[in-house]
């Protein structure tokens, strides 16, 4: 093998695990559930598209003595994701705070819904990739496609014999206004 076509496999192997890590699984066809959010009688609880989408939905924790957050910000979403993800000892325990698209997953295997605040970003079948988090939530989930404001400690969880990263919210707001939905940094 030539010394140039090593450099070339090299680089094909540093961009394909670069766009598997980010991906998160993308170009995976989604199954979702267009999901209402209602309460005990069965009237909807939010995402009315009115005053009441920015209210907080009610936890049964509170934010008190969370200490410092770390917040991801639109301009480096993705950088700063990929920093926790590749670095998620140095977070684990850390709370965290970003805004997002509200998507749920049903796994085709199990019917399990997964929950998770992402963003679109590049990926390696043109704009399919996710940046964000998976989260869980004691309280009532939003409408799938909400733009929501997420604040979570981040955690480590087993399934099967495959860590997984999530955040288990103190926190989700349903906002009025959405930031910018696709990411490239």
């Amino acid at each position: 093998m030539k010394v140039g076509s090593k450099r070339v496999f090299a680089g094909t192997v540093i961009i394909m695990l670069f766009c598997s890590v980010f991906a998160l699984g993308g170009c995976q066809k989604k199954e979702a559930a267009d999901q209402g959010v209602t309460n005990e009688n069965g009237t909807s609880a939010i995402g009315l598209g009115g005053a009441d989408d920015n209210k907080e939905i009610p936890s049964p924790d509170t934010d008190e003595g969370i200490g410092e957050v770390i917040e991801i910000k639109e301009k480096m979403f993705v950088a700063q994701t990929n920093d926790i993800y590749f670095n998620a000892d140095d977070y684990i325990g850390k709370t965290i705070k970003y805004e997002g698209i509200f998507d749920i997953y049903v796994a085709p295997a199990n019917g399990q819904s997964y929950y998770s605040v992402i963003r679109y970003g590049p990926g390696c079948c043109g704009v399919d990739a996710n940046a964000g988090f998976e989260v869980i939530w004691d309280g009532e989930y939003p409408k799938q496609n909400d733009w929501v404001e997420a604040v979570g400690v981040l955690e480590k969880y087993d399934e099967g014999d495959v860590k997984f990263l999530r955040l288990a919210l103190t926190s989700l707001k349903v906002l009025p206004t959405r930031g910018s939905e696709y990411v490239s940094q």
